[in-house]
C-alpha cells in the first residue's frame, strides 16, 4: 500500500527534531508532529551544555563519553552562534575524589574524543589564580578543563528549521492521537490545536516523545509490551552571577554527584542539576524545596558568597526519559540512548527512543536511521556530520569574525543588540534585519533587547505562536523584561 509519508516522527524535542532533519536530508518524505511547542519539554530544561560527561567516566561509560566528545567538536563547527567554548574550574575536594583520580579523568577527557579546537585541562593554584577569587580558602587546589555551552531550545528549533528546508512537513501543536497498523503501514490520527483531525499513513513510525515515550507506545500505538523507561527529574535555579570572569565552576558534592555553576545571560548564573526519581506526569514537573536547598548547600560549601532562596530569580525542572537499566542510584542510570524496534514480518515498524542527551542527539539520529535502513529502500546515506545548522554558515566557524562583519553592515546597532542577534540567529540575522538602516527600522521596543522586528521574524520563520514561545524558548527575553513589559508584549502578541 502506498503511504503519505516514509516516516512520521512523534515528538518535537531534540531527538525528534534531529531524526526528522536527518531523514529529510536523506530524501525521505517526513512528517514531524509535536503536541505542544518545539522544545517545550525536557529539551529546553537542560543544563545547556555540550559536554562529554566527565562524571560518566566513573561509571565506565567510555563509548558514550568518546562519542559525546567527538560530537562536541561537530556541533562547534555546525552551530558556532549557539555553541561556544567554556572553561570549567573544579575546586578539589579530597574527601570526594583524590587528586590522582581527577587528573586521570581529565587526561582521558582530553584525549578520548580527538580534541581539536578546545584547550587542554590544567591544574590551578586557586590561592593565586583569579579563578579562585570566588572560592573559599579551604579549597586551595583546583583543575580547569574545557566543554561547551549551548542554547538548547534554539538547537531544537534550528534542527526543525533545517528539516523543513529539506522538505519535511512540520506540525507543532499537533498531537498524535492514535496510531494503528493496517495493510503494512501505520495509520496515524493527528489532532491539531484548532480542533482539526486528520489521518495520514506512514511506512514507519518514530516515537521520540521523550518522557511520554511509554504513553505513545501504549496509549497511542496500542502496544502491550512493557516500556523500559525510568524518569529522572533534574532541576536548576538561576541567581545573579557572583564572580568575575567567563569561567564556569564544577562542584563535587558529598554524595558523589557534581553540580554545575555556569554563567548565564551575561549577568546571571545557572546552577544545577539534581537527579531524583520522578513518577508523576511529566508535564507537572516542578522544582521542590528540597532541591533548592540541595543546590544552594553545594554552592555555599565551596563559594565565598552565601546564597539563600531569596536570591533565586528563576528556576526550571525537566524530566529525563532514561532507559531503565535497573541501577539503584538515579545518577548511575545510563545516559546512553537505546532504541526499541517493534516489528513483525509484514508489519510497519515502530522505533522508540529511550535516553540520550543534547550533546549526542545528531549521532542518535544517525544511528536511528541506520537501524531503520532495512525498511527504507532507496534512502541516501548519512550526511549531517559536516553540515551546518541554519545560521551557522560562518567562515572557519568563527563567530567573532562574523559578529564584527554584522556590526559593520548595521553600524546603528548597539553592540549588545548586534551580539544578541548574532548569537541567536547567526547568518540568519541578515535575513531578519534586511535593509534596516536605523533603530526606528526595528519597530516597537518592548523592553530589554526585544524589538518588534525580532518577534515578527520568530512568528514568520520559527513557528512562534505565543508570548511564551518567544520569551522563554526562542529567546530568553523573559529573564530581562519586567512583569509589566511581559504583560504588554503578551497583549501585543494576542492582538497582532
Amino acid at each position: 500500500m502506498n503511504s503519505d509519508y516514509d516516516l512520521v516522527v512523534i515528538g518535537g524535542g531534540i531527538n525528534g527534531a534531529g531524526i526528522a532533519r536527518d531523514a529529510a536530508g536523506r530524501g525521505l518524505k517526513t512528517l514531524l508532529c509535536e503536541k505542544g511547542d518545539f522544545a517545550e519539554g525536557t529539551s529546553s530544561r537542560s543544563g545547556k551544555l555540550v559536554h562529554g560527561g566527565l562524571r560518566y567516566l566513573e561509571y565506565y561509560e567510555f563509548r558514550l563519553v568518546r562519542e559525546a566528545l567527538i560530537e562536541r567538536e561537530v556541533l562547534l563547527r555546525a552551530a558556532p552562534h549557539i555553541v561556544w567554548p567554556m572553561r570549567f574550574v573544579l575546586p578539589h575536594s579530597p574527601e570526594q575524589r583524590p587528586a590522582w583520580m581527577v587528573r586521570i579523568g581529565l587526561f582521558l577527557y582530553d584525549h578520548l574524543g580527538g580534541r581539536e579546537r578546545l584547550p587542554a585541562s590544567r591544574a590551578l593554584d586557586l590561592r593565586r589564580a583569579p579563578e579562585g577569587d570566588a572560592v573559599k580558602d579551604g579549597f586551595p587546589r583546583g583543575f580547569e578543563y574545557s566543554d561547551c555551552w549551548v542554547d538548547d531550545a534554539r538547537l531544537v528549533v534550528l534542527n526543525v528549521l533545517d528539516a523543513a528546508r529539506r522538505g519535511a512537513e512540520v506540525r507543532p501543536r499537533t498531537a498524535a492521537a492514535s496510531a494503528r497498523r493496517a495493510d503494512g503501514v501505520w495509520q496515524v490520527t493527528l489532532d491539531d490545536h484548532n480542533g482539526a483531525t486528520e489521518t495520514v499513513t506512514s511506512r514507519i513510525l518514530v516515537n521520540a516523545a521523550g518522557p511520554w515515550v511509554a504513553e505513545v507506545m501504549r496509549g497511542v500505538a496500542g502496544l502491550n509490551t512493557p516500556a523500559k523507561v525510568r524518569l529522572v527529574k533534574g532541576s536548576h535555579i538561576v541567581v545573579k552571577k557572583f564572580w568575575k570572569g567567563p569561567q564556569a565552576y564544577l562542584l563535587q558534592n558529598d554524595d558523589k554527584r557534581v553540580i554545575f555553576v555556569n554563567p548565564y545571560e551575561d549577568d546571571l548564573c545557572l546552577i544545577g542539576t539534581t537527579d531524583i526519581p520522578y513518577e508523576g506526569a511529566a508535564e507537572d514537573v516542578a522544582v521542590e524545596d528540597a532541591e533548592r536547598r540541595y543546590l544552594l548547600r553545594v554552592v555555599n560549601r565551596y563559594m565565598k558568597v552565601h546564597l539563600t532562596e531569596a536570591d533565586i530569580v528563576s528556576e526550571f525542572s525537566g524530566v529525563r526519559p532514561l532507559y531503565d537499566d535497573l541501577a539503584a542510584n538515579p545518577s548511575a542510570v545510563t545516559r546512553d540512548y537505546v532504541f526499541d524496534i517493534d516489528h513483525l514480518p509484514g508489519e510497519a515498524p515502530l522505533l522508540s527512543v529511550f535516553g540520550g542527551k543534547i550533546t549526542t542527539y545528531r549521532k542518535l539520529a544517525e544511528h536511528a536511521l541506520d537501524k531503520l535502513r532495512p525498511f527504507l529502500n532507496g534512502a541516501s546515506g548519512a550526511w549531517t556530520a559536516t553540515a551546518s545548522l541554519p545560521g551557522g554558515e560562518m567562515q572557519n566557524a568563527d563567530f567573532d569574525e562574523f559578529l564584527a562583519a554584522l556590526s559593520r553592515e548595521y553600524p546603528f546597532l548597539p553592540m549588545t543588540l548586534a551580539h544578541h542577534y548574532a548569537r541567536l540567529y547567526g547568518t540568519r540575522a541578515r535575513e531578519m534585519l534586511g535593509d534596516a538602516r536605523g533603530m526606528g527600522s526595528l519597530g516597537r521596543h518592548f523592553g530589554g533587547l526585544l524589538h518588534e522586528i525580532e518577534a515578527e521574524f520568530l512568528r514568520r520563520t520559527e513557528w512562534a505562536l505565543t508570548a511564551e514561545d518567544i520569551l522563554l524558548r526562542r529567546t530568553k527575553h523573559g529573564l530581562h523584561l519586567t512583569q509589566a513589559e511581559q504583560v504588554e508584549f503578551t497583549k501585543w502578541m494576542a492582538a497582532s
